[in-house]
């Protein structure tokens, strides 16, 4: 059986902490250039685009990729979750699973 990938959900804060490992990110879109997009995950967050990866300006996206150390996120996968997202309720659901670990982050 082949390893599970564990990428728990994260805001820009919590890049640092999660430096080489996979993790999963909602936020939206607020600049597209080239191979690079920025994306609003409370704070700022540099994504690295993969050729599958199509985003819209001002869509929310949540991207699953691993983070540089340079606390950019090369994207793995993203999926456009258009313009209606609750943003404030993703930051809850992040600060959830930190504050209850044991259930929801996988450590390595």
């Amino acid at each position: 059986m082949s390893e599970q990938l564990s990428a728990p959900r994260i805001t820009a804060s919590y890049l640092e902490n999660f430096q080489g490992r996979h993790v999963t990110i909602v936020g939206k879109v607020t600049q597209i250039r080239g191979e690079q997009a920025t994306i609003d995950a409370d704070g700022v967050v540099t994504l690295a685009l993969n050729r599958d990866a199509h985003l819209t300006n001002g869509n929310a996206v949540q991207v699953i990729g691993k983070v540089a150390p340079d606390l950019s996120v090369k994207v793995l996968s993203a999926k456009d979750l258009g313009p209606n997202v609750d943003m404030k309720l993703c930051s809850a659901v992040v600060e959830v699973t930190h504050r209850h670990k044991d259930i929801f982050v996988s450590e390595r």
